[in-house]
């Protein structure tokens, strides 16, 4: 009985599992992510999250208002922004940077109020978007490098990326000022890319700009995500980059993103996470994001729907979450990748498929053969009654017959 059981359940959870790696994704989805995240955030759970990383409260506020911009949740995403512009969404940044508190801080809260204000006019707002804009332009427009500071003596380039994005979204939304200031900089990138990979590196020399360290997932699938609002032609270059070297398929199975390119092997930390066979989860959850704002849409498919079979989601009629709902930050970055669109640039072209259509079939191989081994041992119990009751049946015949 118990064997039968076992079989019972395993085959449910094959369905399960098939089922949502076949079907397309639920819209409510994301909204009921964003509940959960919300109800999350109301029990300090940004508070908890800085505990894991130095930006996590941060990034729990911004991932979350960002999702909501996406959606046109006006109210809610100033919800977020208010939480940035206090004591404690500036506390792990320096105030004596350049800006203040350093272009991590500074750019990720400048994009945040420029898509809050593409949802509404708003002359307060407008004048805090024109000012933080106007003081990460004289920064970029002083510093010998593309790359500014997020914190003293360091410099991560997918930050100051961020951080041009938004000054591409002044120019979309206000009067254009800063043509010139994204020009020069996208020059800058050009010519201190990863040597190893063309890419844009992970780390560089807060001075000269210069790669300290080469690309990672971690950080490409943020910059990939904000390259298409500032140049489309050079985006689609390095994204088709990125892909060829960092989208894998482990064992054979599921789409996911590595944390370091081929021949090169690291340790996770706190950027990429904890890494399985090479793949950092936070970098796959991300270029899903990434994905869309390509026209990746094959891609993008590809990776919610293996999100979907091992991110275990729970889903109740109001609320859902991964893993569940243990890492809250973790959630916040699946839903913004799940409502990426682009702001500045209009959506491009597919870009050429790299993944087959046939990507689902070792997946859907591994869920039948777990079905298959569950039955097997319930098939042999079965097979060794019958054999016993015929066994017994001679012996029977001739008790009666005495």
């Amino acid at each position: 009985m118990l064997r039968r059981i076992a079989a019972v359940v395993v085959t449910l959870i094959a369905l399960v599992a098939g089922v949502r790696l076949v079907t397309a994704p639920d819209p409510a989805g994301v909204r009921r992510q964003l509940t959960f995240l919300r109800a999350a955030l109301d029990d300090d759970a940004a508070t908890d999250a800085q505990q894991l990383f130095p930006e996590g409260y941060f990034f729990l506020y911004a991932l979350y208002g960002l999702a909501r911009v996406d959606l046109g949740d006006e109210q809610e995403a100033r919800w977020a922004l208010e939480h940035l512009e206090t004591p404690e969404g500036r506390a792990p940044f320096s105030a004596g940077l350049t800006p203040a508190y350093g272009v991590f801080y500074q750019g990720w809260t400048n994009w945040l109020r420029g898509g809050i204000l593409s949802l509404r006019p708003d002359p307060l707002l407008r004048e805090r978007f024109e000012a933080s804009s106007a003081a990460l332009a004289s920064a970029f427009d002083a510093a010998p490098t593309p790359y500014l500071a997020a914190y003293p003596g360091q410099a991560w380039p997918v930050d100051s990326t961020v951080a041009v994005a938004s000054l591409r979204l002044h120019d979309r939304l206000l009067p254009p000022r800063y043509g010139a200031t994204v020009t020069r900089w996208l020059a800058g990138v050009r010519v201190r890319l990863d040597p190893a990979t063309g890419l844009m590196p992970h780390t560089v020399d807060p001075v000269s700009g210069a790669p300290t360290s080469g690309a990672r997932g971690s950080s490409q699938s943020i910059i990939q995500r904000f390259l298409t609002d500032i140049d489309p032609a050079f985006a689609r270059e390095q994204y088709q980059r990125f892909r060829s070297l960092f989208v894998t398929r482990p064992l054979r199975l599921g789409p996911a993103v590595r944390e370091y390119p081929p021949g090169v092997s690291g340790a996770g930390d706190v950027d990429s996470g904890p890494l399985v066979l090479g793949v950092s989860l936070s970098a796959t959850a991300v270029t899903l994001g990434a994905a869309r704002v390509q026209g990746d849409a094959t891609l993008a498919r590809a990776l919610e729907n293996y999100g979907e079979l091992v991110g275990v989601p729970v889903t109740t009629p109001w609320s859902k979450r991964y893993a569940g709902g243990l890492l809250p930050i973790g959630d916040a970055f699946l839903a913004w990748s799940k409502t990426a669109r682009p702001w500045v640039s209009d959506p491009p072209a597919p870009p050429e498929r790299e993944l087959t259509r046939w990507w689902r079939v070792p997946l859907v191989a591994v869920l039948a053969l777990a079905v298959l081994l569950s039955w097997i041992p319930v098939a042999r119990a079965a097979s060794s009654r019958r054999e016993q009751q015929r066994q017994r049946a001679p012996g029977q015949v001739l008790d009666v017959l005495r």
